[in-house]
């Protein structure tokens, strides 16, 4: 693998740290800009999945729209929709502002994260595609982390003695992301088209050279005699419609692609990322040690990634699956054992350490005993009334909550590095991987579509779940879950290690 190479996948995959970023940051951003817009669950639910609800739109024309104009100018618009969402944002001010300006942003999430595994793939052998292919999960993960770091510091430095305050301090949690926007920009002008798109589009001489320019001159030879046989056989194939998806020699590649996209998303991970400060207020280790303990977060997911990145292709995708998701599984029932054991009293005490409250207002439920963080929150919030609440959440399930935070903070993180090393980069892979060229765009699309719905379903009624389902039985449904898809794909996963893009298609596509 050259270094070119692999700086060509880094640079095409920063549209994956973009969107991990945004959804690191959003967990901060709602801890100011809820309460400021006094939003309902339902709207907060609004507000963080706006992104997910776009991508869905975006995943389902990106894929076709770049097999006919390319998939580096797809790519260029994309990083402008990217920094577009962060300076609407930055001045979003009203809640339909900001939903708007993060549905921008969406369309950008769902083009990316379709289109750089489909560029990389074309572009990489079979020995080293998934390691360039993990790449786009290794900047994710590395957006997350940046994301984290920015709103600890953030709201470290938010106080009187700064320009930082509770009103704008969400602003530039959401303004700093169009640094990165911008850099991704002005790099993509610097990469080659997809050469097995510039094969497909009859522009052989050019995707010759880039091949020569990526690979040298012997690796090179190889691959253009396998894409032009490749194209040859798709030529004499009728054009590609949205049934031919269902058709019985794709049948069981769909299935697989459809299990893994809708496995990866429904047992919470990005619930998790993006409501990450709130649920760590939740174990009552207060809002500070919330906004550290996202960093940790973040960081044990940067970890795990460079794990799956130098496993991927030795391990292979089918183990490396299936070992992640049996943690996840486990991780998150952990989690509900946890919750489902705490509880919650306000002493006379504790009133009197919280700050910047009417405390009178909580005399009523003092000395009262909860085992239930869902009628615990309901009085607090029928005592402060919401926005209060939302605004000194994090004080109050401090002083209140008696909980093994550390069972569920390990809960969380092994929830997390599973997730890191198996779901994030291993589904990528195998969607880039699994389907014929000529349906590759398409198919991806229409998975990335159902990936997505399922991502902005969760993130809408995590809010609601949490206050009324509850932490420990939201955390057992996705448990049991996770499970499940364990055992479904345990029984139909196949192994695609060390083939090439050809190979995997003679072996899994029967016509």
């Amino acid at each position: 693998m050259t270094k070119k190479l692999a700086l060509i996948s880094f640079v095409v995959s920063l549209g994956g740290f973009l969107f991990g970023f945004d959804a690191g940051i959003i967990s901060g951003v709602m801890s100011f800009a809820g309460p400021e817009f006094d939003l309902t669950d339902m709207q907060a639910g609004w507000v963080v999945s706006s992104p997910s609800f776009a991508a869905m739109i975006a995943m389902l024309f990106s894929g076709r729209l770049s097999d006919k104009v390319g998939r580096k100018k797809i790519l260029i618009y994309v990083a402008f929709f990217y920094a577009l969402s962060a300076l609407l944002s930055a001045y979003a001010s009203s809640y339909e502002m900001l939903y708007i300006a993060r549905m921008i942003g969406g369309l950008a999430f769902g083009a990316a994260l379709i289109l750089a595994p489909t560029y990389i793939a074309e572009i990489s052998t079979s020995e080293n595609r998934g390691k360039l292919v993990s790449i786009q999960q290794l900047n994710i993960v590395l957006g997350f982390f940046a994301a984290f770091l920015s709103n600890y510091y953030f709201n470290k430095y938010n106080n009187t003695d700064s320009f930082l305050s509770d009103e704008n301090v969400w602003r530039w949690m959401l303004g700093v992301e169009l640094i990165p926007a911008v850099l991704y920009f002005v790099s993509l002008f610097f990469v080659p088209k997809s050469p097995r798109w510039l094969f497909a589009n009859d522009q052989k001489e050019e995707a010759k050279v880039v091949l020569n320019a990526i690979h040298g001159a012997e690796t090179a030879k190889e691959e253009i005699e396998s894409i032009a046989n490749n194209i040859k056989q798709e030529q004499n194939k009728e054009k590609v419609a949205l049934k031919d998806l269902l058709k019985p020699s794709l049948r069981f590649i769909m299935i697989v692609g459809l299990v893994i996209g809708v496995l990866q998303q429904i047992t919470g991970i990005n619930a998790v990322y993006f409501y990450a400060t709130s649920i760590f207020k939740q174990t009552g280790i207060g809002t500070d040690a919330a906004f550290s303990s996202g960093v940790l977060l973040s960081s044990i997911t940067v970890i795990f990634t460079f794990v799956a990145i130098f496993l991927i292709d030795k391990m292979g995708r089918r183990p490396l699956l299936l070992v992640g998701i049996a943690g996840i599984a486990i991780s998150l029932l952990l989690c509900s054992y946890g919750f489902n054991q705490a509880t919650y009293k306000l002493t006379d005490a504790k009133i009197e350490s919280l700050e910047n409250l009417e405390r009178h207002l909580l005399l009523p439920y003092m000395d009262k005993d909860y085992d239930s963080d869902i009628a615990f929150k309901n009085d607090m919030k029928t005592a402060l009334g919401t926005q209060q609440y939302a605004k000194n959440e994090g004080a109050i399930l401090e002083v209140a909550t008696t909980i093994n935070a550390t069972l569920v903070l390990l809960g969380i993180l092994g929830f997390i590095a599973c997730f890191a090393f198996s779901l994030g980069p291993v589904m990528w892979v195998l969607l880039s991987e699994l389907f014929p060229m000529k349906y590759r765009g398409l198919a991806i699309g229409v998975i990335g579509f159902i990936n997505s719905f399922i991502s902005w379903i969760v993130q809408q009624v995590f809010p609601w779940e949490l206050s009324n389902l509850g932490n420990a039985l939201t955390f057992l449904i996705f448990g049991a879950i996770a499970a499940i898809g364990f055992f479904a794909l345990l029984k139909i996963l196949p192994e695609t290690k060390g083939k090439s893009l050809e190979q995997i298609e003679m072996e899994l596509v029967k016509e």
